[in-house]
């Protein structure tokens, strides 16, 4: 029973919920957008990512960088995120520890050099995703929970140089996206308040595609210019209904619904300069058009007592952008040292589902060249997450005050072989 007095919950009540219960959650970045791309740009806060190109990495921030390229080449990556985010409310009940699980974050990508001109890529990663986990039994169950997002991108790409000074790139994305939802009883069923009152699982493909150039005033000094073109998802799955037909399905059960949630359009500018020939320094700009996420709506014919609303939670979320600044120092031959800082802009509002926060970023890392075709990369960055305090309203306990916090710890390796 949802209440004690849940069989005659009015129609107002059952649409109040649906708006309060669901809404995505951010893991990593601003709003639910992935940074960790690859290693060689994590050990320098990806500081100059869109004009750098010192691993086949480069080619998933922007494809002109291909141009650099003489000789084929691969890189694989992985990278680990431990954190340790926390939501404080005014008892343990509404408090929760650890509420973004740690991940692993996979990549790979290829260049091949065609001609003097041309250059073919393919990448395989990841621009958006997100995981947060509110504990079962969170007392405001109905605005805590757990949520997940995962998009995966193959992303073919080709490069041209047209002078030795300028190179344009193109490519287009063939993109997966899977999404989870939970939501639970908490303070509305004391006996059991880690019950589901819904759950909602949806996928879709979807096409993307994005541009980049390069300018090369000469050896030294480069800049890079790379926009990735907004994508809308319509990801569509099944619509549970836990409770007897109190939330949106009469009688409870589940039904088809549908999902639309973009994944906001990017643009960076990047430069590069190597000062003299041990030390150099870049650095970045990223904009992300967080505006275009309004709201997080999914819809059903057989979600009826809500008119076809399953579930739907207005967002607030604004334009944002990413700053960056790295070094590089080549202590030897075989060995490059990286440094870099970063602030991450938080798009939206922060609530218990969406814990956005500003995000600064102390990061190093190094490069070692085993042989000419064998180079390793290995990258740290400490993520310090700003403190958010925020009033949310829950049906189940009415109006709260919390508070998130937290950090991240980030680590990554990356192996780079040239053909």
């Amino acid at each position: 029973m949802l209440m004690s007095h849940s069989p005659k919950v009015k129609l107002s009540q059952a649409a109040l919920l649906v708006a309060s219960i669901l809404s995505f959650g951010n893991a990593n970045a601003a709003g639910y957008q992935i940074a960790f791309d690859s290693v060689s740009g994590l050990g320098r806060a990806y500081a100059g990512e869109a004009a750098i190109g010192d691993s086949a990495a480069a080619m998933g921030r922007n494809p002109a960088l291909m141009a650099l390229f003489k000789q084929a080449e691969i890189s694989g990556a992985m990278i680990y995120f431990d954190a340790d985010i926390d939501v404080t409310g005014s008892s343990d009940a509404l408090s929760s520890d650890d509420t973004v699980p740690s991940q692993f974050v996979p990549s790979t990508y290829y260049v091949q050099p065609l001609n003097e001109q041309l250059a073919f890529g393919l990448g395989f990663y990841s621009n958006y995703g997100l995981g947060t986990d509110l504990k079962d039994d969170f007392a405001a169950g109905d605005i805590g929970g757990d949520t997940s997002l995962l998009s995966v991108n193959l992303n073919p790409s080709i490069s041209y140089r047209i002078n030795p000074m300028f190179s344009v790139g193109a490519g287009v994305s063939l993109i997966y996206a899977t999404g989870e939802v939970n939501r639970h009883y908490g303070a509305a069923n004391p006996v059991s308040p880690s019950s589901k009152i819904l759950s909602w699982e949806a996928d879709d493909w979807a096409l993307g595609w994005n541009l980049g150039a390069l300018v090369e005033l000469d050896e030294n000094n480069r800049f890079g210019l790379a926009y990735r073109a907004g994508v809308d998802l319509e990801l569509g799955g099944d619509f549970t209904d836990h409770t007897p037909g109190l939330v949106a399905i009469p009688g409870g059960g589940s039904v088809d619904s549908q999902s639309d949630v973009p994944l906001p359009a990017t643009v960076e500018f990047s430069g590069f300069h190597q000062l003299n020939h041990t030390f150099a320094v870049h650095y970045s700009a990223l904009w992300t058009q967080w505006s275009d996420y309004t709201e997080f709506k999914a819809t059903g014919t057989g979600c009826s007592v809500t008119g076809g609303t399953c579930f739907n939670k207005p967002e607030t979320y604004d334009d944002s952008w990413r700053w960056s600044l790295g070094a590089t120092y080549q202590l030897n031959q075989a060995i490059k040292l990286r440094a870099g800082v970063a602030l991450d802009e938080k798009a939206g509002t922060t609530t218990l589902s969406i814990p956005d926060q500003d995000a600064f970023w102390y990061a190093a890392g190094l490069n070692y060249q085993h042989s000419a075709e064998w180079s390793f990369d290995f990258g740290l960055a400490y993520m310090d997450r700003s403190n958010e305090s925020y009033t949310e309203t829950s049906l189940f306990v009415g109006e709260q005050d919390y508070q998130t916090k937290g950090y991240l710890v980030i680590l990554g390796a990356q192996a780079n072989y040239r053909f």
